[in-house]
């Protein structure tokens, strides 16, 4: 499995090179767009080469607060960008819109996008692109052997689960309308790391379902994101007819977790499945506890 990984992750690097070539020199003047990337500045101790992210740049907390905020990152401000004097904009694929983006370009500012892929290798091969840009390529190299040995001990504790519970993750549930996380998503990657099973693989993404398709899930435990109009109190979330229905309205089993931290797929991703384990597995995370001798 270790070698699968890494060639998953010689292949990102050699991707994300391709965009790498086209910063002439070591920038020091970055605009984040992605909290990914500006939490992974933040962990290779560079924040000080910041300087502007985008709305979604929520770690660490004081990030927005110190910072000019270039807007979504999906809907960045070309002007705002501009006006900040980056020599490298560093933003997750996917980050816009195009026009906005291609303007920045033309205006002489590099633009590398990085790969959002959801995954080990995925998190191994932003680190250390992201190292390699601000030349910090020894810390990034170092700080991806951490959280690979945090992945290796994770996998180690998911063999042990016997009976892998049926996760749903829910997106949003604004206007009567269930948005939930299908195959290929962060969530539903998030869900295998910490030994789920993804209750709607049937869908591909974030895709709306509907009550019947709810019911059908099955879900043994619900999963939310814990801020803003994402968020969703359980009283209210087991009074939806169809999440009545399930086997998680027995014991109200909804988790709620930083959005981020979740899903971001950053430095933290290895320590954000172990919590989600240890939340959807308590029974086993109390024998673990007790199998540590005293000292």
């Amino acid at each position: 499995m270790r070698a699968t990984l890494q060639k998953h992750a010689l292949a990102l690097l050699a991707t994300l090179a391709l965009g790498a070539s086209q910063v002439a020199a070591e920038p020091k003047r970055i605009v984040a767009a992605g909290g990914v990337v500006t939490e992974t500045i933040h962990a290779l101790g560079e924040a000080g080469r910041l300087v502007g992210v985008d709305s979604t740049s929520l770690y660490p907390a004081d990030a927005l607060q110190r910072l000019p905020n270039v807007g979504y990152v999906r809907a960045l401000s070309a002007e705002g960008v501009l006006s900040l004097r980056p020599d490298l904009v560093l933003a997750i694929d996917g980050a816009g819109p195009p026009d906005v983006l291609a303007l920045i370009r033309q205006s002489g500012i590099p633009v590398q996008l990085l790969t959002e892929e959801p995954s080990e290798a995925g998190v191994l091969a932003r680190i250390r692109m992201i190292g390699a840009v601000v030349g910090q390529k020894a810390a990034a190299d170092s700080l991806a052997d951490r959280i690979a040995l945090g992945f290796a001990r994770l996998a180690e504790d998911r063999a042990r689960i016997s009976r892998p519970k049926r996760v749903l993750f829910v997106l949003s549930m604004q206007n009567g309308r269930v948005m939930v996380a299908g195959r290929n998503s962060s969530a539903a990657a998030m869900i295998g790391l910490a030994g789920g099973i993804n209750a709607v693989e049937t869908l591909e993404g974030f895709k709306p379902v509907s009550d019947e398709g709810i019911i059908a899930a099955a879900p043994d435990v619900i999963v939310m994101m814990q801020r803003g109009d994402h968020a969703v109190a359980a009283a209210d979330l087991f009074a939806h007819p169809a999440f009545r229905l399930t086997p998680a309205a027995a014991d109200r089993a909804l988790i709620m977790m930083d959005g981020l931290y979740l899903l971001g797929f950053g430095p933290r991703t290895a320590e954000a499945a172990r919590d989600l384990m240890s939340r959807l597995y308590p029974a086993a995370n109390r024998d673990r506890a007790e199998a540590v001798p005293r000292p």
